[in-house]
């Protein structure tokens, strides 16, 4: 029996599809494109924790100044990754798998717990 999906975006990723060819958009989709719209909307979202705390950027979701954009662009971040991850026919749960059956090899426990060294520094 195969292990339960981490990550199911088929819904989304359909939803995306459609959205962008109802507006003829597909032509701007590249994966350059949307690379280049995804780095934009990290940045957004990082703009928000810019300046805060450490503490602060953990309230961040739940505070009235910051709730409602930390949503938005946490959305358009995961919309973006989608629709790349789509039009490069990448599957995302594939890949998350994949990874993290290697992060756990890079990063074993034994070695990782309790530090923030890079892998090849353990």
């Amino acid at each position: 029996m195969p292990p339960a999906p981490l990550v199911d975006v088929t819904g989304l990723a359909t939803a995306l599809k459609q959205f962008a060819d109802d507006r003829n958009w597909e032509q701007f989709h590249s994966p350059k494109n949307l690379a280049m719209a995804l780095s934009g909307e990290v940045g957004e979202l990082t703009e928000i924790f810019q300046w805060m705390t450490e503490e602060a950027s953990r309230g961040a979701a739940r505070h009235p100044d910051t709730a409602q954009a930390v949503r938005e662009e946490l959305a358009d971040v995961l919309m973006y990754l989608v629709r790349l991850a789509s039009v490069l026919d990448v599957d995302l749960n594939a890949a998350a798998q994949q990874k993290l059956q290697r992060n756990g090899e890079k990063y074993p426990v034994e070695k990782a717990r309790d530090t923030s060294k890079k892998y090849d520094q353990l």
